[in-house]
């Protein structure tokens, strides 16, 4: 079972007081953007078999949202940090890269 934990109130939870909300450091497409890059914002996600980054929300704890780095295969976590983060922090970045020495950050 997944447990991730709360950079917010600092509680591990179980996949059963989270709620998932999808890829993690989307960047958003204004007015200004074209009809093909809002679709892709809206449709196109990434679906990798390894490391991915996504978004949780701790719905029976603190009700914040919150970002997880963790394998879609052995569902490991590298670590989990605040949802007003623009880039995954360094120190998850080194363990992700620890554990997996050919892993690159896709932009």
């Amino acid at each position: 079972m997944l447990q991730l934990t709360c950079p917010y109130c600092g509680a591990t939870a179980t996949e059963t007081e989270l709620t998932p909300g999808g890829e993690a450091h989307l960047k958003r497409v204004g007015p200004e953007g074209s009809d093909e890059a809002f679709e892709a914002y809206l449709f196109h996600r990434r679906n990798p078999k390894g490391v991915h980054f996504e978004r949780w929300r701790h719905t029976y704890g603190c009700g914040k949202w919150f970002l997880a780095a963790r394998c879609t295969v052995t569902l490991e976590v590298f670590g989990t940090y605040p949802a007003q983060t623009t880039e995954p922090p360094e120190h998850i970045v080194d363990a992700i890269r620890t554990k997996r020495p050919d892993w690159t950050l896709e932009p």
